[in-house]
């Protein structure tokens, strides 16, 4: 945890202005908690290289959604999907007792399986997208404005200090 937090602190000694920081955090944490899970770091490269933003502070948005915090903020993006969508049960009916990696392999293996296990996923995945970009969207936006105030101050209590 301290790594993350000493990555946080550093934003604010970016030499750049308090809105391009906080743009580039918030397109950090937009993607960090969207859908497209395996893309976030790379889609946080590319958009900051196209818009020229700073890509640590991109980087540090992204890491809001680490390995200690997937599971909550997954869980919590497919129940404001479900939520939204109206599904009321998202995840199938689970036998528990007859569960072995042998068994699963063997479900995967076979397509027609593999196609029935998607189509009981199917709630679950339409909940998970939908809840995450609603999610994403709203904390990108609320991260702007926390970052930018949270800059602002840093460096005028900064320049003070100077002066």
């Amino acid at each position: 945890m301290a790594y993350f937090r000493d990555k946080f602190r550093s934003i604010f000694q970016v030499n750049d202005t308090p809105r391009r920081i906080a743009m580039a955090f918030a397109i950090g944490v937009f993607l960090g908690i969207s859908p497209f899970l395996g893309i976030h770091y790379i889609g946080a490269f590319f958009l900051t290289w196209f818009f020229r933003l700073n890509r640590l502070v991109a980087v540090v948005g992204v890491s809001v959604n680490n390995p200690w915090t997937i599971v909550p903020i997954s869980s919590f993006c497919v129940w404001v999907g479900a939520k939204l969508l109206g599904i009321k049960q998202v995840l199938p009916e689970v036998d528990w007792k007859n569960i072995t990696l042998t068994h699963i392999i063997g479900k995967l293996a076979d397509m027609d399986n593999l196609i029935e296990l998607l189509n009981k996923l199917t709630p679950l995945i339409k909940a998970f997208f939908a809840g995450s970009l609603v999610i994403c969207t709203f904390t990108a936006i609320a991260s702007y404005f926390i970052i930018y105030n949270l800059v602002t101050r840093y460096k005028q209590a900064r320049k003070c200090r100077i002066n």
